[in-house]
């Protein structure tokens, strides 16, 4: 009788076991990610008629010939979830590959699914998931939402916290960089995830036919740029219908 008890449990035990591991795939929040994936940075899309969508960019570090990168995201509580196929993007200094994604909507969870040599790894935040407008493994990445306010324009930038000492600086142009000012920026608060959000006001670019910007981080003896992998930021969305 102890011993049919048992068996039961076990059974039972089994059957659960599978159902979690399958919602845990489902939604994304099952295996844990390791240093061969990891959610890099986002960008937020804009057209002439406001937001339309998150581009996610994906590290890894990987000499896998096969890599398969996936962006598993929700956009609405309650909905079934959906996946966006990553393509390489650009290779970074230390030799590790970017993989960029678009996602149609904003505000959306989601976390990343990465398959190579038959093998699938998930980064999915530890577990949380991610939203749009986060900060991944980049030094430093421009936030592009909410970026009016009282005739000027606000220039937002989330860093990780790599020392006390820190200087944060935004550059930018209106007239296709014949010239350029900065401005300093100063930091505002740290997050739950213990990266820093840094701001400025720029008044003198509200009038302005075309404004570009690019953000500076120096700490520890080095220099980390957010400028759109060289494209730089603009603020051209500002056109209204």
């Amino acid at each position: 009788m102890m011993k049919s008890t048992v068996k039961k449990t076990v059974s039972v035990i089994t059957v659960l076991c599978i159902l979690v591991s399958a919602f845990c795939i489902i939604t994304g929040a099952g295996a844990a990610s390791n240093d061969r994936v990891k959610m890099y940075s986002t960008e937020t899309y804009f057209c002439k008629y406001g937001i339309t969508g998150t581009y996610v960019y994906v590290q890894t570090k990987d000499n896998a010939s096969n890599q398969q990168v996936t962006v598993h995201y929700n956009y609405l509580k309650g909905q079934s979830w959906k996946d966006s196929d990553a393509e390489y993007f650009t290779t970074l200094a230390d030799g590790s590959k970017l993989w960029k994604a678009y996602i149609s909507s904003y505000n959306t969870e989601y976390a990343i699914k990465y398959v190579a040599d038959g093998v699938t790894i998930w980064d999915n935040n530890n577990g949380k998931n991610y939203t749009t407008e986060q900060i991944g493994e980049a030094p430093v990445t421009a936030l592009r939402t909410n970026n009016f306010y009282n005739g000027s324009f606000t220039v937002n930038a989330s860093l990780k916290n790599l020392a006390y000492e820190k200087d944060v600086k935004v550059r930018y142009t209106t007239n296709s960089w014949a010239s350029y000012k900065e401005a300093p920026m100063h930091y505002v608060t740290t997050g739950s995830d213990g990266n820093e959000l840094w701001t400025v006001n720029v008044r003198d670019t509200w009038n302005a036919d075309s404004f570009e910007y690019c953000i500076s981080y120096t700490v520890n003896g080095t220099t980390y740029w957010a400028n759109n992998f060289g494209e730089n930021y603009n603020a051209s969305y500002r056109v209204y219908p």
